[in-house]
This record gives structure tokens, sequence and C-alpha cells, in this order.
């Protein structure tokens, strides 16, 4: 018998370039930057500038993730 742990985050297993990627299929920048007013999003945005910047701002990667619970 084996015992596997489920994880109760919702996001486990899941990458944050996922996340970006997925909510930019959905939303496009434009909508993107409206739902959540960040620079990365707002000004020439790209995933990789996008994730440079989540990874160091833990409020803003916070938010991107709740937009990502609420869309998907």
């Amino acid at each position: 018998m084996t015992n596997k742990k489920v994880s109760k985050e919702p996001l486990h297993g899941v990458t944050l370039k996922e996340v970006v990627t997925q909510l930019v299929d959905k939303h496009g920048w434009e909508s993107l930057g409206n739902l959540i007013d960040i620079k990365c999003f707002n000004s020439d945005p790209s995933i990789s500038s996008s994730l440079k910047f989540l990874r160091k701002t833990a409020w803003a990667r916070e938010k991107v993730e709740q937009l990502y619970l609420k869309s998907f």
C-alpha cells in the first residue's frame, strides 16, 4: 500500500511560466494589464520580463496566482 500525499495547494505542480502563459492566452496582454496594473503587463510585455518581475515581487505574484485560480 502506497501513501501518496496529495497537495492541498491548488497551484501545486503548475509553474509560474504556465500560469502567465495561460493567462495571456485567455485574456491577452491588454486585458491582463487592466486586470492587474503592473508595468510588465502594460509596457512592452513579454513572458520573460513578466517572469523576472513576478519572481522578485511577492505581492504581484500573489495577484497573478489569484487571477489564475479564478480564471481556470
